[in-house]
């Protein structure tokens, strides 16, 4: 038996990106979840009627409303063919507050709209009445009595901002019983590490969010003097045939009066959100309005709090005729503070609306999350997706919550397709076969931003070649500029002709790759500048029509550090072409992230000791002339006795160990995960 876990995080408490919007026309609202499910792929496989069939996908959320159209059915006959309900134990785990069901639908909706995999069924797990809090307890109880039922797919809507060693532990469990684990990259974006768990879990597979197809992927760039700004299109405004061009102008709140001693002509026009009258509602229709009639081309609202928003122009209350006039985009507080204040230097600003599907939606956080592996791994769509609302309702919605189960879906596809895959085939499949992703200059997304690339249901489904590890991180520093790994390569269907390989990285490494022994890979790379830093490229592999790729990250670091295994303990060695005087070595246990630390000086032998079999890594920051230098390895311990004495929380004096319980309770008690 395969299992697959899928988690996923949302906003919608946020609230800015819901769209209850009527859908264009009745012929599509009964067709797909709207564009995204085929603008990944999925007619590639129900032309050959892989569909779902005979796959069980638990929902690890807020419950689902079974009582849904396209939903429909609580019990063997039914779409939700059981679950439990951890809130009210006793009763149906009845989705109360739609998160569940939204991500549901994503996944299988199968009525006036199909999701991904329409004929899969769903076992739903009610750990959270409202999505704001639940214990870790829940969830991981959750995980074990979805294993219990034998579901092939869990899907998580709940995440928290950092690591929970707790969580990982159960999805490497999860992991180790051949379960595959898809995890959300969270809400949190732009900004890079802003990544939680279980987002942050190594072993799993992490899914940011792009737009999903032409008519909802409106995007916006705005930079002055050559600086970009992010900025959100408002609900309302049109694509551009070209970029405009203008001084920005401050005009307050953008009242009528806010112009009448300015001069806006051609400009671009930068306003706060709100008013400085309590009480009066200023719409972002009236502020356009009064921007377009004074003569300004463009429009930027900034945030009157922190934070970005997704404003409507059209809405319930305009005024009759209301039609935009020029595009309008929002800007968070900081940002929009910083143009203002740069106006007085006559700065010149280029804004640009256009389509792009392939575009990385603002908000899905960005790794990294650690030195030694990429986060996220992959992005679907998970803008504007229209799915499954409580009481039979449909809505637009955005969030990696949505774009997580696209990945989910695309999973139980290629599970249908063929069940004697292994979870990590099944992962190779998807990371390898991708779309690739650029921004509005037509540069590729950072790993970091984008991952591999965006699903590519068709690619996977048609893919003959699975290649492992389908990414890597690797280590190269002054006293070994050399790279060497290798791929294994498995052949599905038994061929292996046209297989070719390429390589898109910086020009001061020197690539070599051969395949060897008929179905190893190896590759070799080598440092020709001393050009320290964080790199990122992508080998890429053509065989039978469909090129596959595997991204790196390259760590060229001045110094090093070699570790050595003696029993239980390991002894490190810091090497570094200038003198240092200090190092702190920190050693991850990859299986949950935790971590523990030791200094060491020129003179002092530095060693730690371990207790369980597991890949280790070690990030080391090493002092020298009073700067901070990185030297990064990796070390795999399998040859420990597990069953000796482990110090942990016994070596802690008893009174701790009350504080520690009372703490725990605590948290147990209030909830440590939130829907994000």
């Amino acid at each position: 038996m395969k299992i697959l876990v899928i988690f996923s995080v949302s906003i919608a408490l946020l609230g800015i990106f819901i769209l209850s919007q009527p859908l264009d026309s009745e012929n599509e609202f009964r067709t797909y979840l709207q564009r995204s499910v085929p603008f990944v792929g999925t007619d590639i496989p129900r032309m050959d009627g892989i569909d779902g069939s005979g796959i069980k996908i638990a929902v690890i959320d807020t419950g689902v409303d079974f009582n849904h159209p396209d939903l429909l059915g609580w019990g063997p006959d039914g779409k939700v063919i059981g679950g439990f309900n951890f809130i009210q134990e006793g009763k149906p785990p009845l989705d109360t507050n739609g998160h569940g069901t939204q991500v549901a639908g994503v996944i299988a909706a199968d009525g006036q709209i199909t999701g991904i995999a329409p004929k899969a069924k769903i076992l739903a797990y009610k750990v959270s009445e409202d999505g704001e809090g639940v214990s870790s307890d829940l969830i991981i109880r959750a995980i074990e009595k979805a294993i219990e039922d034998e579901a092939d797919i869990i899907n998580i809507s709940l995440g928290v901002n950092k690591t929970n060693s707790k969580i990982d532990r159960a999805v490497n469990a999860a992991l180790e019983k051949e379960i595959f684990v898809v995890t959300a990259a969270g809400n949190d974006g732009p900004g890079l590490e802003s990544i939680g768990s279980p987002g942050r879990n190594f072993g799993s597979v992490t899914v940011g969010a792009t737009y999903n197809n032409l008519t909802s992927s409106l995007v916006a760039t705005f930079e002055i003097d050559e600086k970009p700004y992010t900025v959100i299109p408002m609900v309302g405004s049109s694509k551009l045939d070209n970029a405009i061009t203008g001084k920005i102008v401050y005009a307050g709140f953008g009242k009528a009066e806010d112009f009448e001693n300015i001069d806006v002509e051609n400009a671009i026009v930068i306003v706060e959100r709100g008013s400085d009258v309590e009480g009066e509602l200023l719409y972002f229709s009236i502020k356009e309005k009064n921007a377009a009639n004074a003569g300004a081309k463009a429009l930027i609202v900034y945030n009157d709090k922190s934070g970005i928003f997704l404003g409507e122009l059209i809405h319930e209350f305009i005024e009759e005729g209301y039609s935009p006039q020029i595009p309008v985009v929002s800007i968070d507080r900081e940002e929009g503070l910083e143009i203002v204040k740069s106006i007085k230097n006559n700065s010149e600003g280029t804004l640009h609306l256009f389509y792009n599907p392939d575009f990385v939606a603002h908000f899905s956080s960005r790794g990294p999350v650690s030195p030694f592996y990429i986060k996220p791994e992959i992005v679907a769509p998970g803008a504007y997706i229209n799915t499954t609302q409580n009481n039979a309702g449909y809505n637009f919605t955005s969030g990696t919550s949505y774009a997580a189960p696209h990945v989910s879906g695309a999973a139980a596809l290629l599970l249908q397709k063929n069940p004697e895959l292994h979870h990590h085939e099944i992962k190779s499949i998807l990371l390898t076969t991708v779309k690739e992703v650029s921004d509005a200059y037509g540069q590729v997304f950072s790993i970091h931003d984008a991952g591999a690339g965006r699903l590519d249901i068709g690619n996977a489904y048609n893919a003959k070649l699975i290649i492992e590890p389908p990414n890597f991180v690797a280590m190269a520093s002054s006293d070994d500029k050399i790279v060497e790994r290798q791929f294994q390569l498995k052949s599905i269907d038994g061929s292996w002709d046209g297989f070719e390989v390429n390589f898109d990285g910086p020009e001061f490494i020197a690539f070599s790759g051969e395949l060897v022994d008929g179905n190893i890979l190896e590759i070799k790379m080598k440092m020709l500048e001393d050009n320290f830093g964080e790199h990122e490229g992508l080998i890429m592999i053509s065989h039978d029509g469909i090129q596959y790729r595997v991204p790196f990250l390259l760590h060229y670091t001045q110094g090093s550090v070699s570790v050595t295994q003696q029993e239980q303990d390991l002894f490190f060695e810091i090497n570094h072409p200038e003198e240092w005087s200090f190092a702190k070595i920190s050693v991850i246990n990859s299986k949950d992230g935790r971590t523990t630390t030791t200094t060491t000086t020129p003179e002092k032998k530095a060693s730690i000791e371990i207790y369980e079999n597991s890949l280790y890594w070690i990030d080391t920051k090493i002092q020298v002339n009073g700067n901070t230098s990185n030297a990064f390895n990796t070390i795999e311990i399998n040859s420990l006795d597990e069953n000796i004495n482990r110090p942990d929380i016994l070596d802690i004096p008893e009174k701790q160990i009350g504080i520690i319980a009372i703490i725990l309770i605590g948290i147990g008690m209030f909830g440590i995960l939130k829907r994000r």
